[in-house]
């Protein structure tokens, strides 16, 4: 998108990415932030940065094999591919440099805690023996080594795998080499280990040190004495390829496409800068690569996404709290009773997410609930969602599960459990052609003295216990007739898209994608201009996970020209020129990255001081307005209104792990004077202490805050 006068007026989004990329190693390097945390941040960081090479590196390298124009305006790029990944590389580069500056940082920081990282090189003489002893009954049956000059075609390199490059050679001649390959079994073993040390110290070896270490036992029938080893990792283009063949189901497709992500193109090689250049050159040739192909060298150690794990050896801590019960269902028997009389809005980590498991496990055993539907997108590795949904199936009630196969990377995760459940007497939905099901919602129909009521839940977020705990999310219970009934229609859209296409348009609560949602957030936008040109208040405040789509940008700009106060919350990708001398009102932008994922979506509007507040799965991309099933959810209950404004409030206020979006991308930290407000540990105690309020109040027989009526007559009217 550019103006008049030819320039830019969005930032691309790879390069906006990257930027979001620089904020998670600015953790990394904060004193501040625990040192296990840090060394997370590092492991988050590059797993972050090995997902935008198999994706979005990927298809860009795509695009220049099509070639043409008209790919590049189909991609929405003002740019050539060619020119973008000579940027990326630039910034790749860089951030590479920083992540290893940290890292040496890092190191340093463990040594004044007597925690050590040794090398084969390093071992003491029980050590040395320990590494031996650990070798031969942990990893030899896990080591394949290969010898590559042997084999016609370099085999199978997967792309989340390291694997260690061997040199062997006599010392009698430098002429006569062999080439050797070992993948390390980090998926069979951690790839920490810690060994016996003397004193308080504490010594631990990498996975692929024990290896390095053992050699010449591994290629002991080959009688070389000088062995040289150095890590490297491929990372390879992860798109799926759906074809058009029609005699094929999508789930064969799927199948299909898994299995030929295997021999996806190599998109980045990264090794030791310090191997041996007649192996490196082998490995190019062997895998078609050449200088222009990502070649990145680095450190020793590589496929770093591996230290999140890293073992628990620190002196200091997390703080980090529990989740709490929210006041509504504390001390309550069934959740169930207390949704059917109030609407109650979870906010995770803080809230427990034990609600949502309870709620399906009440409907599994409840004689008068006849159905269950709800969607699944990325789910726990042992779900207490769908052992719930399995449960309900047993005792008899019509279970329904929206399975997006598509998930990215849970593909495989997500046809297995298509797999079970169906085997259970599940009725598996599995998505619309050309379009992902990311919408987050549970119905459940009981029948109750001739009459039917429905209650369920609208989510920001995924069903899945797991990261409900690290992930800030929004979940709504509710059993608001007008939200049930929409549900219902997204439902009814997901299993007949073929013969009642246009039955989305009959929603008038949420507001869905595909066709919907883009339309009425440009109506909510322009109300608030034409307010503003009248000189009346208004309001605009935003919380997503990324802004990317040009429309909507272009919108929150002429909104910022009319004098519209437009303020953001935007973690990741931010594709906004947030400053301009023409805005009338200055634009407020700024991401959280901190111990939580900032994960949720939420959208208030002033609406002439009737305030609309909306919490979503979408975040502003073309992909979620257009080509996805997402759903934005009004909230209609005043207090949660409030709560959810006070949350936002506060992270408007954060003044230490904030970071300024500006036109920069400089990242630039929030610094406020006064009182130091870190906005994950105050909401954390906003809603406890609300919730202390609401015990204190119960147990002296009052109500905290009046609950609105269920639904208005104006709502019922809509």
């Amino acid at each position: 998108m550019t103006d008049m006068d030819g320039k830019r007026k969005t930032i691309a989004r790879d390069i906006s990415w990257l930027s979001f990329n620089a904020r998670v190693l600015q953790e990394a390097a904060d004193p501040s932030v625990p040192l296990k945390e840090r060394i997370k941040f590092l492991g988050i960081f590059s797993n972050n940065m090995d997902e935008f090479f198999r994706v979005r590196v990927a298809t860009l390298k795509r695009m220049i094999e099509f070639g043409g124009k008209k790919v590049r305006l189909n991609m929405h790029l003002e740019e050539s591919p060619d020119k973008i990944l000579e940027d990326i590389m630039i910034m790749v580069l860089r951030q590479q440099n920083e992540f290893n500056r940290i890292w040496d940082t890092i190191s340093k920081e463990m040594a004044r805690e007597k925690i050590f990282l040794v090398t084969e090189k390093q071992l003491n003489k029980e050590q040395k023996i320990f590494v031996k002893q650990f070798f031969e009954e942990e990893v030899r049956v896990n080591t394949l080594p290969l010898m590559i000059e042997q084999i016609p075609q370099l085999p199978y390199l997967r792309d989340k795998s390291i694997f260690l490059g061997v040199v062997m050679s006599r010392r009698s001649t430098a002429y006569e080499q062999k080439y050797a390959l070992i993948e390390i079994p980090t998926k069979a073993l951690s790839r920490f280990v810690q060994l016996p040390c003397p004193g308080n110290e504490k010594h631990i070896i990498l996975l692929e040190d024990i290896i390095r270490f053992n050699l010449p036992a591994i290629f002991s029938y080959f009688g070389y004495e000088k062995f040289e080893s150095w890590i490297f990792k491929v990372t390879k283009d992860a798109e799926i390829d759906i074809d058009n063949d029609v005699s094929t189901t999508l789930i064969q497709k799927i199948e299909k496409g898994v299995k030929n992500r295997r021999k996806g193109k190599p998109v980045r090689f990264v090794y030791d800068k310090e191997m041996d250049a007649g192996l490196l050159e082998f490995l190019m040739r062997r895998m078609n690569l050449t200088r222009k192909d990502n070649l990145i060298p680095g450190g020793r150690i590589h496929n770093f996404r591996h230290f999140m794990d890293f073992p628990d050896v620190f002196q200091k801590k997390s703080l980090r709290k529990k989740p709490f019960m929210h006041p509504l269902l504390a001390g309550s028997s069934r959740v169930t009773d207390v949704v059917l009389e109030n609407d109650v809005m979870l906010n995770f980590p803080y809230h427990s997410f034990s609600p949502v498991i309870d709620m399906l496990r009440e409907a599994a055993i409840d004689p008068d609930v006849v159905s269950i539907k709800i969607t699944a997108y990325r789910l726990a590795n042992n779900s207490k969602i769908i052992n719930a949904l399995i449960n309900a199936v047993r005792n008899g009630k019509q279970v329904t599960v929206m399975m997006e196969l598509r998930a990215r990377f849970e593909e495989e995760a997500n046809l297995a459990w298509k797999e079970r459940l169906e085997e259970e007497g599940v009725k598996v939905l599995i998505g619309i052609p050309n379009m992902k099901v990311h919408a987050k919602m549970c119905i459940i129909r009981k029948r109750l003295q001739n009459r039917t009521i429905q209650y369920g839940f609208v989510s920001t977020g995924n069903m899945n216990e797991s990261t409900a705990k690290i992930y800030g999310d929004h979940c709504l219970l509710t059993a608001h007739r007008g939200i049930m009934a929409d549900i219902n229609r997204m439902f009814l859209y997901l299993e007949k898209y073929k013969t009642q296409p246009d039955i989305l348009k009959s929603c008038n609560n949420l507001l869905p994608c595909p066709g919907i949602l883009r339309r009425e957030l440009l109506k909510l936008i322009n109300q608030e201009i034409r307010a503003a040109k009248r000189k009346k208040p208004s309001g605009i405040l935003l919380k997503m996970n990324s802004l990317s789509d040009e429309i909507l940008i272009e919108k929150l700009y002429e909104a910022a020209r009319a004098g519209v106060p437009v303020q953001l919350i935007v973690r990741g990708i931010f594709c906004m020129y947030s400053e301009n001398k023409k805005y009338n009102q200055p634009i407020k932008a700024i991401s959280i990255v901190d111990e939580y994922l900032e994960h949720a979506r939420v959208f208030i509007f002033h609406n002439g001081g009737k305030e609309k507040v909306y919490i979503s799965s979408a975040d502003w991309m073309v992909r979620n307005l257009d080509h996805r099933v997402e759903i934005t959810c009004p909230v209609y209950d005043e207090d949660i209104k409030k709560v959810l404004k006070n949350m936002l409030n506060i992270q408007l206020s954060d003044n230490m792990k904030a970071r300024i979006l500006n036109n920069q991308l400089s990242n630039d930290y929030v610094r406020t004077p006064g009182k130091k407000v870190r906005s994950q540990v105050e909401q954390y105690n906003y809603l406890q202490s609300k919730r202390s309020r609401a015990i204190l109040a119960a147990e002296a027989g009052l109500q905290e805050v009046p609950c609105p009526p269920k639904e208005t007559k104006t709502e019922r009217s809509n």
